[in-house]
């Protein structure tokens, strides 16, 4: 079977808060590179992915072009457009950054560009899951027993740790459903946001808005998010193993 158009959204617009830096943790060098292109490098060289939409912060598009696109010669970044100031705002402004640019895209790849360690395996599993579920995300089993707090700090439930995961990136959609799902989302966010419902993942929009079952796809444990200063030293040592 021919593949189809994949599009990879890479969402480059979060601060630096968690890290305890005045850069912005995807532009925190990593090995002598940015965070941002390891996953930028990953979807340049992937034979599943297509091209690419980057998001980043306003302030940041012009450094983003000339300091990461350019100078690395990333030439599967179709646009680099400004995000929002929560992650759905900007993965719904890529959304219709390939709606406009990129109308033969038939699925699309969201992944945060603070998770450096995509590789091909995972962007190739993914696919194959989306052709056949057409919503899928890329997780692993926890390993540590998980406990649900109540409002006070006291554990209130202890789920099954079988069925329990950790969700990572990408989350993988057929393009038209999630376009939609994201649409239909923006027309009710305020609602949504009076009512206390955070908006944290796409999965999250996909079942809310398409009523559709996600497949949880294995990845790895090394596809970390990079958060805290922390994770820069795991990281570190990742790549130098």
């Amino acid at each position: 079977m021919e593949k189809a158009h994949c599009t990879a959204i890479v969402l480059a617009a979060g601060s630096g808060k968690r890290m305890n830096s005045a850069t912005a943790k995807q532009y925190i060098l990593l090995e002598g590179k940015p965070i941002i292109w390891y996953s930028l490098n990953a979807v340049e060289e992937s034979q599943v992915i297509d091209d690419c939409i980057l998001v980043a912060s306003s302030d940041d598009i012009e450094y983003v072009q000339e300091e990461i696109v350019e100078k690395y010669g990333l030439q599967k970044v179709k646009a680099v457009v400004p995000g929002g100031k929560e992650r759905y705002e900007s993965v719904h402004n890529a959304l219709q950054a390939i709606k406009d640019r990129i109308p033969t895209s038939k699925y699309v790849f969201i992944h945060d560009g603070a998770r450096p360690f995509l590789t091909e395996k995972i962007l190739l599993d993914t696919y194959r899951a989306v052709v056949e579920y057409k919503a899928c995300v890329a997780a692993m089993p926890v390993k540590d027993t998980i406990k649900i707090s109540d409002e006070n700090g006291f554990i209130a439930q202890t789920p099954n740790r079988n069925l329990v995961w950790a969700v990572q990136t990408p989350q993988v959609f057929e393009r038209d459903l999630i376009t939609d799902s994201y649409e239909k989302l923006m027309s009710e966010i305020e609602e949504l946001t009076k009512q206390g419902i955070a908006v944290t993942d796409d999965t999250f929009v996909a079942q809310m808005y398409a009523k559709i079952d996600v497949k949880l796809v294995e990845a790895s444990y090394e596809n970390i998010k990079i958060t805290t200063p922390e994770d820069l030293k795991i990281a570190a040592g990742f790549l130098n193993k």
